[in-house]
């Protein structure tokens, strides 16, 4: 782990366990954004550009996300740990705010259990209690059918050659929508998905089915998608928790891109630095549920 002397205003970039943390903005409190499939550190691009002059926004790609990575299955053991030496490097004395998407959330959720004490405030974008009994009777077959068939897909082309595997993985980030450079996105990017068909994840998954966190939590999910990934219970489990809510958004999996998103997270921090919700007319704001 890196070890960082001095004031971290002026630091553009460090290296934690050989993975590049890339460090913008100013202030005493850091948000720690981790990114899901298919992208890198610069999904978060609009909102470093919205939070850094209040927050230092850190970021990274997830170990084998990187074009030119190769084919190498990290462990959850070893990107929970990854996030551990990350946010000790870079907020040593004071516990972050961490902002998830995605598989980001598997690992974020991970993290908040294992070190409860190094997080204020969680926000997760889209994935809440996915693959719990609850969340399972909630879809239909045919989404059931959908979501193990896109995610199995995922997994075996992970270990195709790589022409064939980098097609199937683009072509899935197409139907899915997937805001990234389609040049960026292969078959590396898949081992979650064979981690998690191989039964790697297997605990994590139970862990994470009934999770709720011991922090205040923002929850914003996309309603103009196939299928959810998260129960009606679990919303509602969380809308009750002090200083959490629950935000729906007219949009898909990729709400960060939406013009209202950063408004709402602004509002929910406390800022004094955005509109009041609602203000944009794309979101449904909720304090006791989704609309």
């Amino acid at each position: 782990m890196s070890d960082l002397r001095g004031s971290l205003l002026a630091v553009d970039s460090v290296v934690v366990d050989g993975v590049a943390v890339q460090i913008d903005g100013e202030g005493e409190d850091v948000l720690l954004m981790i990114h899901g499939w298919p992208d890198t550190h610069r999904l978060w691009d609009e909102q470093v550009a919205a939070f850094r002059s209040h927050f230092r926004c850190v970021r990274f790609t997830l170990p084998g996300f990187e074009r030119g990575s190769g084919r190498v299955a990290y462990s959850l053991e070893h990107i929970v740990s990854l996030v551990a030496h990350i946010a000790d490097a870079v907020s040593p004395a004071r516990p972050v705010t961490l902002m998830v998407h995605d598989w980001g959330c598997l690992f974020g959720y991970q993290y908040v259990l294992d070190h409860p004490q190094r997080v204020s405030r969680l926000i997760g974008l889209d994935i809440g209690d996915a693959g719990s009994r609850a969340h399972r009777q909630s879809l239909s077959p045919r989404q059931q059918a959908m979501t193990a068939g896109y995610q199995l897909a995922l997994a075996l082309a992970w270990s195709m050659p790589a022409r064939l595997g980098d097609a199937i993985t683009r072509h899935v980030a197409r139907w899915a929508r997937a805001p990234g450079d389609p040049a960026s996105i292969g078959a590396w990017m898949n081992y979650p998905y064979r981690l998690l068909w191989s039964g790697h994840y297997r605990d994590a998954s139970r862990r994470m089915r009934g999770f709720l966190p011991p922090c205040p939590m923002l929850f914003v999910y996309g309603r103009r998608k196939p299928f959810m990934f998260h129960s009606e219970p679990w919303l509602q489990a969380l809308s009750a928790q002090p200083g959490s809510k629950v935000v729906a958004l007219s949009t898909g999996h990729w709400l960060m891109r939406d013009p209202s998103f950063n408004r709402i997270v602004a509002e929910w921090l406390g800022g004094p630095f955005s509109p009041a919700c609602g203000s944009s007319g794309s979101e449904t704001c909720s304090a006791h549920g989704p609309a």
